[in-house]
């Protein structure tokens, strides 16, 4: 069944301001002044956001906006839902659009921003233009008082959220307070389709994955024994994962779709992130944690080599002390920090990213400069698809070309950096994902993508070719080579290899322009298997943990949650 955390827990703000899908009447931008004292007036109209169009009807009563309905959009889910809520509050507490727009989503705050101007001045209301830059009031710096805390909590994704359920789960009375300089929880996590490396898993036995349901702690330690964790962090790892799914399952988080190893989705037809980050933020709500968003951390408070909290800033530029016994860094790599990537990783500056916008390494800096140690610095890991100029993951077809703007095959075999350079030195630096309906029914992904329509479409390859811009003529060559390798059993040239299969020899054929992107750092301040942060002499540091990707870890999505909840227990039960 579909599982009931697919919204998250701001669903009773959405519930008051999202109405059933209908088609805008008002044509945009037409001045109609509602007579004076003519009351409550309510005005369709339309914005452009990320994704394209946005519906919105607007409510204004005697010169003050009453409310603001999101009829329809294009937008992603996972961020609309958390976002809109955040930008119809600020504007109806100032009467205006002119307000900050909520940060990770800057594109769905406009088309929301300029919908609601379009609306004020139909009313005769007097308002400025809406740009992509338009900002509320520039606020005064303000010194608050310091707070004091058990823990502090700072980043708002996976590892985060996890921490501090962890933490109130091993200690309701604790005091915890969690901090996210992003206006919308759950990072990166909250768009992923698949959450790998747990074991024991309900789907698992439901699908009979025999070698991770039984002895599936030690068949994981050897999987990973390569992975250049330690022996005691692989352990705790394995523990924990295989725990993982009835921990998350008690706060009705279900990944009932097991599609082979260790990868789950929430279903066949749903992406696993969307319903694991609304179930963690829900209960993260429920247990009490004090969420502060708009808040970020600006560095460490330092007793001697004792860690005893944080200094943030908040949206109204106000900063202030957290003081805690424990402090838990959860913020993330730095893909999104051009100038850390030429220090630490050079070369992949150059590519783009399939992270989201916060992770900028904000303590990586912070960490040196207090001695502590890092590894990995330098280790990449790098996403071969993602969608020009979305930014969404892709691929995974059984069979996929990859060819340039001319039709030429490209090695769809190179990784990583040098992948990334070579679709670079293309024309435009474009290349092109093209895969036929055979490959369509392999992966939901893709289907998801086509229904979406983030893909072109053709019956024919010439009608496909001309959705994207391709040389039709050198597409087809390309083609009909590719096909007679794979028919011969014989080496394809640009590939190196033999075709796995054909192309179909029918339509539909489906597009999408590519890029390789990347998509985490893997190296950061080491942690040890409690989740502290160590010296580089390796000893500990007290009142300092820290999980996810901030952490040089040979894993991902599922083991951020797993050393978030790790510190947050540890965290907990060290209070004194």
């Amino acid at each position: 069944m579909k599982n009931k955390f697919v919204k998250i827990g701001v669903a009773g703000v959405l519930a008051a301001s999202m109405t059933a899908c209908s088609n805008s009447t008002q044509t945009p931008g037409e001045q109609t002044q509602a007579p004076e004292g003519a009351g409550a007036q309510v005005y369709e109209v339309t914005g452009n956001g990320y994704g394209g169009e946005m519906n919105l009807k607007v409510t204004i009563d005697n010169q003050t906006i009453t409310d603001i309905e999101l009829v329809d959009s294009h937008e992603t889910n996972v961020v609309i839902d958390r976002a809109f809520p955040v930008i119809r509050e600020r504007i109806l507490e100032a009467n205006s659009p002119v307000v900050d727009s909520v940060s990770a989503a800057t594109f769905s705050s406009y088309g929301v921003k300029s919908a609601v101007a379009d609306a004020m001045r139909q009313a005769g209301m007097e308002v400025e233009e809406i740009t992509m830059t338009t900002q509320g009031p520039e606020k005064e710096a303000v010194q608050r008082e310091a707070e004091t805390c058990d823990i502090v909590i700072v980043g708002g994704g996976p590892a985060g959220l996890a921490a501090a359920i962890g933490a109130k789960q091993t200690n309701a009375d604790a005091n915890v307070i969690l901090v996210e300089k992003l206006d919308i929880l759950s990072g990166n996590g909250k768009f992923d389709m698949n959450f790998f490396d747990m074991i024991n898993t309900e789907a698992q036995k439901a699908a009979g994955n025999e070698q991770w349901t039984v002895n599936q702690v030690e068949n994981f330690i050897e999987s990973k024994s390569s992975s250049g964790e330690t022996a005691e962090r692989i352990e705790v790892w394995a523990n924990e994962e295989n725990e993982l799914d009835a921990w998350l399952r008690d706060m009705g988080v279900e990944l009932n779709y097991n599609y082979g190893g260790t990868n789950h989705m929430a279903e066949e037809d749903q992406y696993a992130g969307e319903v694991i980050q609304a179930g963690l933020e829900k209960t993260a709500q429920e247990l009490g944690v004090d969420i502060r968003t708009g808040t970020k951390g600006e560095d460490l408070i330092m007793d001697g080599k004792d860690v005893v909290g944080v200094k943030v800033t908040n949206n109204d530029n106000e900063s202030y002390d957290i003081n805690a016994q424990a402090v838990i860094i959860a913020t993330g790599g730095f893909c999104s920090n051009k100038e850390l990537l030429a220090e630490y990783a050079p070369g992949y500056e150059v590519l783009n990213t399939s992270n989201q916008m916060g992770t900028t390494g904000d303590f990586v800096k912070i960490f040196e400069e207090n001695g502590f140690k890092m590894e990995n610095m330098g280790k990449m890991s790098v996403f071969s698809n993602i969608i020009v100029p979305r930014r969404d993951l892709t691929g995974g077809a059984d069979m996929n070309l990859l060819v340039n703007k001319e039709g030429e095959l490209l090695n769809d075999n190179l990784s990583g950096l040098e992948r990334g350079t070579m679709i670079q030195s293309q024309t435009d630096g474009a290349a092109f994902y093209i895969t036929d309906s055979t490959g369509y029914d392999s992966f939901y992904r893709i289907r998801k993508h086509v229904g979406l329509g983030y893909y072109a479409e053709g019956q024919t390859l010439e009608e496909l070719a001309e959705a994207l811009g391709i040389d039709a003529a050198t597409l087809a060559a390309s083609v009909e080579q590719y096909n007679a390798d794979a028919a011969a059993g014989t080496e394809n040239e640009v590939l190196g290899e033999v075709p796995s299969r054909a192309l179909d020899a029918e339509g539909p054929y489906y597009g999408v322009r590519v890029e390789a992107a990347n998509h985490m750092t893997k190296g950061g301040v080491v942690a040890n298997e409690k989740a502290q942060v160590l010296y580089e002499d390796d000893t500990v540091v007290n009142g300092l943990y820290a999980a996810g990707e901030v952490t040089w870890q040979s894993g991902g999505y599922s083991q951020s949650v797993v050393f978030g909840k790790v510190a947050g227990e540890n965290a907990a039960a060290n209070l004194k």
